[in-house]
């Protein structure tokens, strides 16, 4: 019996964007939960309200998911609420991950956006 292969559309998860070493400013527990990031931010790295990131805390190792809420902009809050709050503290560097589904045939040319940024959470070139 001879079979013919038949190749299939692939879709893979990949870094669509990232706010690179961010520092926590803040957090509050009685908060329903999420992540505030500065709004100039949030749009820098082409990431959206309510998206699903994933948070590596480069401080002590956690690293956990949360949803986005837009704070205010150009203050650099970094902000972990609720639950969140308790897997970082304020001088924490956290880097910022949102991931996105793509073919895999379009993988090899994907650049992610990536955001670098300062101690107070400015954006710097590199």
């Amino acid at each position: 019996m001879h079979f013919n292969y038949i190749p299939r559309l692939m879709q893979i998860t990949v870094c669509k964007s990232k706010i690179h070493r961010a520092t926590i400013t803040g957090g509050d527990t009685g908060y329903v939960g999420s992540i505030t990031i500065d709004s100039d931010l949030v749009k820098q790295a082409d990431m959206v309200r309510y998206e699903r990131v994933q948070i590596c805390n480069v401080t002590n190792g956690e690293r956990f998911e949360t949803y986005i809420i837009p704070g205010e902009a150009g203050k650099g809050e970094i902000i972990l609420n609720g639950a969140a709050a308790r897997r970082g503290l304020p001088g924490d560097i956290v880097i910022i991950i949102a991931y996105g589904i793509i073919e895999k045939d379009e993988a090899e040319g994907h650049q992610p956006v990536v955001v670098h940024v300062d101690a107070n959470n400015r954006p710097v070139k590199i």
